[in-house]
């Protein structure tokens, strides 16, 4: 006989404790089937990449184990469309019920409405909630009744507002079904990478629900309380790194948002946490998200319309010297080479390494965008949207796009020491700080003993910082007189 069901339908939640969705059905006392439906046709262009791949496999197995100590299982399957698989299986279960958390993505929010109309003429009651976010996109505008588009307006009217509720604990056990569903294995979906080149990921990270925990316990005892001073430091652990269990949801914002108030109370500091640099963090990404929300063109195309005509040079090889860390400026050269060793880039070194490939190489940002996404695991469509339009100076709140990062300058104010480079560009590590991010200006004696010969050992910069800035300020002039600024909210 079938039995009556819920199906739980995880996406970018990929927790147990403040899940919504879980809780809506737990609250109906009817078996439940969580299930995770693997259908990246369905992400049309941005369909996960090779990074975010890799943590999706290990986030999946230990949302099963997870369940498994509750006394449930994690239904894996891998198909071409989700609609087609989860009917399948309320067909199999005799599911009455999916429920499922929202996400906000342009692709998704246009599958989800169609879901829920298929689900409903089937019979079958849809519901989704929100976990991954403070306030929905919808519920914050300005005063006008517009979206917002510049940030600090947009956090402040987000901190008038209401605390969002208290995330509630993981459940202690989930109703099993008489009979489970077929599932696939999680190496059944195909994530891992076929050649193994995933050893700097997990010397890196550990990903799931218990260590995004961990984390946040730790930053808050060791690193809050230095966070505005040391966030900007690529060569120290200055930053919480939870960017990627934020973005699968193994740990939601609600929860940081409570515990860093819990924290701060506890230390006599009942109202100065919700003006803190790290809740501004938090902020800004529920801005991004705003942003995709009522832009969604975004993700393609440039907020500010003028820079579409932008001239842009798109040179490969110079492409490609930035992609693998080659560009003989060794803070730009660290940031990439973190980023491919380990699937993630310090934020301070996202601009830097961003400003280079866009001013410094005219390089159009989606190309940024792109690369980011295969290779990060933290890659999120609307965090990694507002970071390449905001260094490129064409989106909300941009950089202005004179704005031109300076990378041997960046590089001695935020990696004085040169600890940063030295870590992540060992040729260069027997120079001098003086000398340290801007080899090519060293003197010969001093190469000499740092055992270092440009062009051998470490390249020669492949284009002259100065000369690059004042080629990418008159291509800007190019586009500004055509396209007067319009207004911002």
């Amino acid at each position: 006989m079938p039995c009556m069901t819920t199906l739980v339908w995880f996406r970018q939640d990929l927790r147990l404790a403040d899940n919504p969705a879980l809780a809506a059905a737990l609250e109906s006392g009817a078996a439940v089937v969580p299930v995770y439906v693997h259908a990246p046709i369905e992400e049309g262009a941005w369909a996960p990449g090779a990074a975010s791949r890799w943590w999706l496999h290990h986030s999946l197995e230990r949302l099963g184990e997870d369940l498994a100590r509750r006394g449930s299982r994690l239904t894996l399957r891998a198909e071409p469309q989700s609609l087609a698989a989860l009917l399948a299986l309320a067909r199999e279960c005799g599911a009455v019920r999916i429920v499922w958390n929202r996400r906000y993505e342009p692709a998704a929010i246009a599958r989800d409405q169609d879901l829920k109309a298929a689900f409903r003429a089937a019979g079958i009651q849809a519901d989704s909630y929100n976990s991954a976010l403070l306030h929905e996109p919808w519920t914050v505008q300005t005063r006008t009744g517009a979206p917002f588009q510049v940030f600090t307006p947009f956090w402040r009217h987000c901190l008038s507002l209401p605390d969002p509720p208290e995330p509630q604990g993981a459940p202690s056990a989930l109703p099993a079904p008489p009979r489970w569903p077929a599932s696939e294995r999680p190496e059944g979906l195909g994530l891992l990478p076929r050649i193994d080149w995933a050893g700097g990921l997990r010397d890196a990270w550990t990903p799931g629900s218990a260590a995004a925990q961990g984390l946040l316990g730790r930053f808050l005892e060791e690193g809050f309380e230095a966070y505005g001073e040391q966030r900007d430091l690529p060569g120290t652990q200055g930053t919480s790194r939870l960017s990627p269990h934020l973005h699968f949801g193994e740990i939601g914002p609600r929860e940081i948002w409570h515990a860093t108030r819990r924290y701060a109370q506890e230390r006599g500091r009942h109202t100065s946490w919700r003006g803190s640099k790290f809740l501004a963090e938090l902020g800004w990404r529920e801005f991004a998200h705003h942003l995709l929300y009522h832009f969604p063109q975004s993700a393609e195309r440039p907020l500010r319309e003028k820079f579409a005509a932008f001239p842009w040079k798109n040179d490969p090889a110079l492409a490609r010297s930035w992609t693998r860390g080659a560009t003989g400026y060794p803070i730009v050269d660290a940031a990439m080479r973190e980023l491919w060793r380990t699937g993630w880039m310090h934020n301070r070194a996202r601009m830097i390494a961003g400003s280079f490939l866009v001013k410094d190489l005219l390089a159009d940002w989606t190309q940024g965008a792109r690369w980011f996404w295969d290779t990060l695991v933290d890659a999120d469509l609307a965090g990694n949207t507002l970071g390449w339009q905001w260094v490129a100076g064409c989106g909300a709140d941009a950089a202005p796009y004179f704005r031109v990062f300076n990378p041997a300058l960046q590089g001695a104010k935020f990696d004085p020491d040169g600890a940063y480079v030295r870590r992540w560009v060992p040729e260069i590590t027997r120079l001098p700080n003086e000398w340290v991010h801007r080899p090519w200006a060293a003197p010969a004696q001093v190469l000499a003993a740092a055992g270092l010969s440009l062009g051998e050992h470490y390249p020669r910069p492949v284009v002259d910082h100065d000369v690059a800035r004042r080629e990418a300020l008159r291509a800007l002039s190019s586009i500004k007189a055509r396209h007067p600024a319009g207004p911002r909210r």
